[in-house]
This record gives C-alpha cells, structure tokens and sequence, in this order.
C-alpha cells in the first residue's frame, strides 16, 4: 500500500538534507515517513490524531 500513496515533503523541510517529513493522506488515515528513507517504513494515524498532532506542535513551536 505505501507504495501507492502519493507523497509530499513538509512545507517545513527543505533541501540542504535536514530533518524532513513527507505525508500522504487518504481517506481515513494519514501516513507519515522520513524524506532520507522513502522505502523504510512509516506511521500512520487516524485524521483526528494527526490534527492532534499538528495542533499540539504549532502551539508548543
């Protein structure tokens, strides 16, 4: 399945090879791996987790 996901880099990384983030969302989940590693695996959350998430993060940035 992960390979079938269409993948997108954080707004937030860029490319002088930092920590980065790529993100793919479907319908009931959002799948989350490490840019370096795109065959390694990934995490995946429920749409309300991961708006936990990022709720969290930008109030604690």
């Amino acid at each position: 399945m992960k390979d079938r996901l269409d993948w997108f880099k954080s707004s937030y990384s860029n490319d002088e090879g930092g920590e980065c983030v790529e993100v793919a969302a479907v319908p009931g989940a959002v799948h989350v791996r490490d840019s370096k590693d795109p065959h390694g695996p990934h995490l995946c959350f429920t749409p309300e987790a991961w708006a936990a998430f990022l709720t969290h993060t930008a109030i604690h940035a």
